[in-house]
């Protein structure tokens, strides 16, 4: 995905401090019609919003900065960061579960002196809450990127146990095979403790990681994704929901319980379908030991618009709400926004979406269980049932 290609960026975004969007159609009663209140503006290139335990939020500008919504600058590291191609820059943020009181989080980037991702380690200042220690930094994993695209940049803790999403290293269709490929880090997700590494490494391995003790690398967790851009966690189940940037045809939404190991199929499935598997081109899709199909997948022609990066979110928990259960997701080129019920699987009919004028960058979450969207053009908007 592309956040900043100027031949994607065809939509404008609208002014109005309060939109209520209104559906191609009339919506299923499964669903919930979404409404954006707008929060804060004048980010540059904002790619993410999320907390840190409390009611502050935090806008990850892709340039380089973390701004607190209405308290200025909390992180300034653009001098380390390359930025070009579109989809590199400072592009995740993830606070340790115990950030209140060891004042530790963690950052995904790419690193200027060659676009290599680096996870980096910071704390919070003694004498500010509001302002980060820059000196702070401990840089905790770095991983070689062959091309500027498919960077993935999610990152966020489950336990004290930090997950980070990779792309396949880019250029196009995985011509290298790197997300199947068991020995490179590439097209994974990955699950590390950067806490109390072991002797000089800088962070450690769970024991139970599918590949400790097998071949493959021990960080994997899991693997088969092409770019995948925004996941999260069901705050209910523990769940896994990725949204994976497609190829030509198909975006798609992956999900997946508390499993490991598992194969989200590329660069042999697009989608639900065969994109290059040798001596596979038609057929049953193989499913279970062999692969774990998406719950859904989303044309790039779908309902008349343009769709082209798919852009995951979160699972609504926050009480009493409407929307409550339902995943919410949507799409970077179209700024369409699907909020699919709890029951939808593999074959269901995709939900009536809710169109906006917004390049959707990600979706966020609050300490009180409120939804975010972030526009690229640099807006926050709080999702609202309506």
């Amino acid at each position: 995905m592309s956040l900043i290609n100027l031949r994607r960026l065809r939509r404008v975004a609208a002014t109005a401090t309060l939109l209520t969007l209104v559906a191609t159609a009339t919506p299923s009663p499964a669903m919930a019609a979404v409404g954006l209140q707008f929060v804060a503006g004048g980010f540059s290139s904002p790619v993410f919003v999320t907390h840190a335990g409390d009611s502050r939020l935090f806008v990850v500008e892709q340039t380089g900065r973390i701004k607190i919504v209405g308290g200025g600058t909390f992180l300034d590291i653009h001098t380390l960061i390359r930025t070009s191609g579109g989809e590199q820059g400072l592009l995740g943020l993830a606070f340790h579960p115990n950030y209140a009181s060891n004042g530790l989080f963690y950052v995904n980037y790419t690193r200027k002196s060659d676009g290599d991702t680096v996870i980096a380690e910071f704390k919070r200042s003694t004498g500010n809450p509001d302002v980060a220690n820059a000196a702070s930094k401990r840089v905790v994993l770095r991983i070689n990127q062959p091309f500027a695209n498919h960077n993935g940049g999610w990152m966020a803790f489950k336990g004290n146990y930090l997950y980070i999403s990779t792309g396949d290293g880019g250029g196009g269709g995985d011509q290298k095979n790197r997300a199947q490929n068991l020995d490179k880090l590439l097209g994974k997700i990955l699950r590390i403790n950067p806490l109390d590494p072991p002797g000089a490494a800088t962070y450690s391995i769970p024991s139970d990681n599918p590949f400790v003790g097998v071949a493959g690398k021990d960080a994997i967790w899991s693997y088969g994704l092409r770019n995948p851009w925004r996941c999260s966690f069901d705050a209910n189940d523990g769940s896994l929901y990725c949204g994976d940037v497609g190829q030509e045809k198909f975006e798609e939404i992956d999900h997946v319980g508390t499993g490991r190991g598992v194969n989200f199929g590329w660069r042999k499935l697009e989608g639900n379908h065969y994109y290059n598997w040798s001596g596979h081109t038609s057929g049953t899709l193989c499913t279970g030991s062999c692969f774990t199909l998406p719950i859904a997948e989303i044309p790039h022609s779908e309902a008349g618009d343009d769709n082209c990066a798919i852009t995951g979110g979160y699972v609504a928990r926050r009480s009493g709400a409407p929307m409550f259960g339902h995943y919410v997701a949507g799409d970077f080129c179209s700024g369409k926004i699907w909020v699919f019920p709890s029951t939808f699987s593999t074959g269901d009919p995709l939900p009536v979406p809710d169109d906006t004028s917004y390049n959707i960058s990600s979706f966020g979450e609050g300490n009180d269980g409120k939804l975010y969207l972030v526009d690229l053009n640099g807006s926050i908007y709080r999702l609202t049932d309506s």
